[in-house]
């Protein structure tokens, strides 16, 4: 199975994702999927700037990334997966794609959010949308770092106003 984690990140790579979840996991490959900066190419070179020597970065859209995918494109690596929405997660795992576990690691701050923990903020929306990938049989946690311990989501479900 290539993908190691799917983490939702609104800032996507930053120091932490390329340090700390780098050491981690291990990945041979980090996989930027976002429709709208996989067309801006100024934001993708800047994105690849931060990535850890020897290691592949792919910023594709979701399209692309479930052909690739399909097509064993990735078989051989070890593919750490980041979103800003949790919707392409689910887009992954209905097109057949294995992901073994989804870290919710940073959401933003919203008019139609919650601040649920120092990192976090949720709406109804992202609320229904992690319930529908826990459905699909995948588990899905909050931790900012690896060294945190796994807090389970619907600890947090009942934060939301």
């Amino acid at each position: 199975m290539p993908v190691v984690l799917a983490r939702i990140d609104s800032r996507l790579v930053h120091g932490v994702v390329v340090t700390d979840w780098y050491a981690s996991l291990n990945p041979k490959r980090f996989m930027i999927i976002d429709d709208e900066i996989s067309k801006d190419q100024t934001k993708k070179n800047t994105m690849r700037m931060a990535k850890p020597a020897g290691t592949g970065m792919s910023i594709i859209d979701t399209k692309t990334a479930i052909d690739h995918f399909k097509k064993g494109q990735y078989d051989s690596q070890r593919v750490f997966v980041l979103v800003k929405d949790p919707a392409v997660i689910i887009n992954l795992i209905d097109a057949g794609i294995q992901i073994p576990k989804v870290d919710v690691g940073i959401i933003f701050m919203d008019t139609d959010k919650t601040k649920v923990s120092s990192y976090v903020a949720l709406g109804k929306r992202d609320e229904h949308q992690l319930k529908e990938i826990q459905k699909r049989n995948v588990p899905v946690v909050l931790q900012y770092v690896p060294r945190d311990t796994e807090e389970p989501i619907e600890k947090y479900y009942k934060l939301i106003k």
